[in-house]
Order: C-alpha cells, then sequence, then structure tokens
C-alpha cells in the first residue's frame, strides 16, 4: 500500500498565516499574493524571506517597482533587517530611458524591454541561487507584455524556471494595471487574496483570503489581520470544533441564594448567560456579581469591557463590595477596556481565546454586545461571530455572560440585535413602578440545561450589593414596565431591605 508523503512546506514567518496554510507554502512552487497599494503585501513577503534566513535559506527579492533604499527603509520600520542571506536585486531602466530627450515612460513597454528585464532576473537567480524569491511586482510585467496573451507566457515562462530550480516563488500582484485579469490565477500554485476595508468610523480593517491553493487542504474564508510594528499578525477564524476539553457539568451558583433558586439551583458549568434590559438596571453588576463569585470558588476569571471607563467600573463595584481592583493586582482576573473602533472581530476573539488558553478562566464577562456589535460589518456577521465564539468557550468549561442593552426604558423594548437563541440561559432585567417609586424585577426566561424558576422577583442594587425580594405574586404586567395588582397579596420589598443605585 503506497503511503502519500506530505510535500515540504515553507513557513511564511507571519503569526497565524501558517495556520492558515496548514503549515505553509508547499516548497518548491509559485505563489501569488495579491491586494491593492497597502494591503500588507510586501511586509507579508519581508517576513518570509526573514523566516527562510532564520531557517539558513537564501532569499533574493526582486523588486521592479520600488527602490531597494524605499524596501530597506520600509522593513527597518518594523524592525526588520535585510542582510545575510537575503539580497535585494533592483530592476532598473536601461540608462538610455534616463535620458531627457527619449520621450518614452520609464515603465517598459517594448518587446525588447520585457525580454531583457526576463534575463536580469534569471541573471540575478543565477548568482544567488536562493531557496525563496519574492518577484515585486506582476503589475510591471503585465504593462510590459501589452497583450494578455504575452503576459501568460511570460508567466508559464517563470514557472516553469523556477519550479526546475526548485525555489518557492511569491508573486506580488498589487491589482492597479487590470484587476479583471485572472491569469496569473490558473498558473500558480496558490493565490491569497488581501483586502483593506474603510469602515464609516475608526480605523481601515484588513482581511485576508486563500483563495487556491493546489492538492492542500486549507482553512477557507476570510480571516483578519492587522499590521503592527514587527510586521503582519493573522487571526485566522474561530473554528469551535477545533477545540474540544473534558470537564465536569457541575453548577456553578452566584453566591446569592434568591439568585440560585431563581435559577433552579445555579448555571451549568461551560453554559452562556445573556443578561438583557434596558440602560441602568444592572446588567454588568449581575455579571460581575458571578464573577466575584467564580474568585471566591479560587477560578480565575476575565472580563472585555466595550462600554465603561474602567476606572469607574472599580469604584462602582468597590461601593458594591466587589474590589475589582484587587483581583486584577492580583493575578485572579484579566480585565480589558476595548475599542470597537479600533479592533476588528477576530482580533478580538484571537484575545479571548488567547486568554482563556493562558489564564485558564472559566467565568468571562463580554460587556456589552451593543459594542462589539459596532466592530462587526453586519448584524449576519455578528451573529456567526458570536455562535463560534461562545461554542468555543463552552467546549473549554468557562462560563460566559454577555449583557445586552435594550432601547427603551419601560413598555415595548428591542435589543439592537437577538442572540437569545445562542445562549444557554436568559436572565431578563426590568424597571416597573408601584406606589410611587420606580422599581426592578428580574426573571429567568430561558434556561437550556434545565429547570429554573417562571416567577418575577423584585431586586436592589445597594451597599449590600444585590438583594432580592420574594416572588411578585400581586401583580401582572411586570416585565411590559407598568404593572396591575390583581391580589391584596403584599410582595413588593419594603424601603429598608435594600440601598437605591444604578447598574
Amino acid at each position: 500500500m503506497n503511503t502519500a508523503i506530505p510535500a515540504a512546506k515553507a513557513r511564511t514567518g507571519v503569526s497565524g498565516l501558517d495556520t492558515i496554510l496548514a503549515g505553509g507554502l508547499s516548497a518548491g512552487h509559485v505563489f501569488l499574493l495579491e491586494g491593492n497599494p497597502g494591503a500588507g503585501k510586501t511586509t507579508i513577503a519581508l517576513q518570509f524571506l526573514i523566516e527562510g534566513a532564520r531557517l539558513g535559506e537564501r532569499g533574493l527579492y526582486i523588486t521592479l517597482s520600488e527602490t531597494e533604499s524605499e524596501l530597506r527603509a520600509g522593513a527597518a520600520s518594523h524592525g526588520m533587517i535585510i542582510d545575510g542571506n537575503i539580497e535585494v536585486f533592483e530592476v532598473v531602466p536601461p540608462e538610455s530611458l534616463l535620458d531627457s530627450d527619449q520621450q518614452q515612460s520609464l515603465l517598459y513597454s517594448s518587446d525588447l524591454e520585457l525580454g531583457e528585464t526576463t534575463k536580469e532576473i534569471f541573471a540575478a537567480f543565477e548568482r544567488v541561487r536562493p531557496s525563496r524569491v519574492v518577484l515585486d511586482s506582476l503589475s510591471e510585467i503585465r504593462l510590459l507584455a501589452q497583450s494578455s496573451l504575452r503576459y501568460r507566457r511570460q508567466i508559464l515562462a517563470l514557472k516553469h524556471y523556477f519550479a526546475r530550480q526548485g525555489a518557492t516563488v511569491l508573486l506580488l500582484d498589487d491589482l492597479t494595471s487590470d484587476v479583471l485579469d485572472k491569469t496569473v490565477h490558473s498558473v500558480v500554485h496558490g493565490v491569497i487574496h488581501l483586502e483593506e476595508l474603510a469602515p464609516g468610523y475608526g480605523s481601515e480593517r484588513r482581511r485576508l483570503r486563500v483563495i487556491k491553493y493546489r492538492g492542500q487542504a486549507f482553512r477557507g474564508g476570510y480571516h483578519d489581520f492587522t499590521i503592527q510594528t514587527g510586521g503582519v499578525v493573522v487571526f485566522p477564524r474561530l473554528i469551535a470544533s477545533e477545540h474540544r476539553t473534558s470537564y465536569a457539568r457541575d453548577d456553578v451558583s452566584s453566591d446569592i441564594a434568591e439568585l440560585d433558586l431563581l435559577l433552579g439551583g445555579g448555571l451549568e458549568r461551560g453554559s452562556s448567560t445573556l443578561i438583557l434590559g434596558p440602560a441602568g438596571t444592572g446588567k454588568s453588576t449581575f455579571s460581575f456579581q458571578f464573577l466575584a463569585a467564580a474568585i471566591g470558588r479560587g477560578e480565575k476569571a476575565a472580563a472585555f469591557i466595550f462600554d465603561e471607563e474602567l476606572s469607574l467600573l472599580f469604584g462602582r463595584l468597590k461601593l458594591l463590595g466587589i474590589d475589582l481592583e484587587a483581583m486584577r493586582d492580583a493575578g485572579l482576573v484579566h480585565i480589558e477596556q476595548v475599542d470597537a473602533a479600533e479592533l476588528s472581530p477576530g482580533e478580538f476573539a484571537h484575545r479571548v481565546r488567547d486568554c482563556v488558553d493562558k489564564s485558564g478562566a472559566k467565568t468571562v464577562i463580554i460587556d456589552s454586545i451593543n459594542g462589539y456589535q459596532a466592530s462587526m460589518p453586519d448584524e449576519n456577521s455578528l451573529i456567526l461571530h458570536m455562535h463560534e465564539l461562545l461554542q468555543y468557550l463552552n467546549r473549554q468549561g468557562a462560563n460566559t455572560f454577555l449583557t445586552v442593552a435594550q432601547h427603551g426604558l419601560v413598555g415595548d423594548m428591542k435589543a439592537p440585535v437577538d442572540v437569545t437563541y445562542l445562549a444557554d440561559t436568559v436572565i431578563l432585567l426590568r424597571y416597573f413602578e408601584a406606589a410611587g417609586r420606580v422599581r426592578r424585577a428580574v426573571s429567568v426566561i430561558k434556561k437550556r440545561t434545565g429547570f429554573h424558576e417562571d416567577t418575577i422577583r423584585e431586586y436592589r442594587i445597594g451597599a449590600a450589593g444585590l438583594t432580592f425580594g420574594g416572588p411578585l405574586v400581586g401583580f401582572q404586567g411586570v416585565l411590559r414596565g407598568v404593572p396591575e395588582f390583581v391580589s391584596d397579596t403584599a410582595s413588593l420589598m419594603s424601603r429598608d431591605s435594600g440601598d437605591g443605585g444604578n447598574s
């Protein structure tokens, strides 16, 4: 029985990209890296050569559009040094073209110039004998070829030459001369497409997609990436089914007896909870009550805050008896302020996963989905991202708490996006008016993993934290915000059962 031997891979040196490519680029083949100017092609190409140099492989960067000094300056801005095993070969026009009397563009255009350019490229390769080659960019060769047929023949000639030499080649295309020309796609072994998106507000977003990879499974779809000092960092799309762990499915407590009763004894480990309600009802307070209980059990936790300044959050929770800042300083909680305008959803999912993997956090708070939604291109993407993230966290045995602020204060209210079907448990918070006062009520409207109370309980937020009353049996219409008395049974909390306060 013949067993297929996997082809050797040339690692790209780009964090996350090799995961998408199942180990890297197949050695000895030609690949295309395409994208508009500024998308990150040159940076990835430099990382590809530098990774090869680190492994003792010779590298050659052939530039037709950028000068050597510009290339080295760009590399230096990332802390990359091009020396040793990497050589830069700058293809320059014949001196006659630089004569002001010659009414000719600096870009090659004649058959003779195309042939001379190809000879220079081959001569540089013969001199350096590299294992890795970058050719930047194909737009210049396309202009020199002047026709699609000659361009295809030229690319085929380059491909066959490099294939005979056993080099791994990265062709760069800035898509400036003919975006619709897919000639190279059919010739090369693989195609990586880079995109740069400009949202209505905030910094640019970048993503990549592997369009083609012959004879190799790869991670399809779009993957977010950023260009940081040091190079490109790719965030592979999270696939929850790849991450499974075993854990005991016991119940976790909130350390508040009435809240645990409302939840039918607590929350099952490895489940997600959505806390839904209008602004000020205490959604964050509920979630951090579960976090404090987890810390009390000796577990680690993490919180990702979109909406509130951390100093305000620390001060507010301290008044409720939860010293979150001390927990953070002791290394028990990882807490992070998230700027939705500067962060792509892929990078956020990567941060959450990295935190859970490294710290072993068993309680994760995302406050709030409203802020998270701001980093999404559209609602459908939000649902898909949240589904994979929640599935991943559940499979790590972590309890996830999400908050969503609904529009309005009383009456009919709507959330900006419906994620209730994704969560295992949904806790609904409401304002209601009774006896001349604005009060708060809580109910559990869904618990996928077991029994829960179907009652509505009043609660207060004060110096003692969350305090709960008994079921509101004498009212109907509490969830609409305008209850009606239906019996003489008094079930409202007395004024001294808890202090007022905001969430």
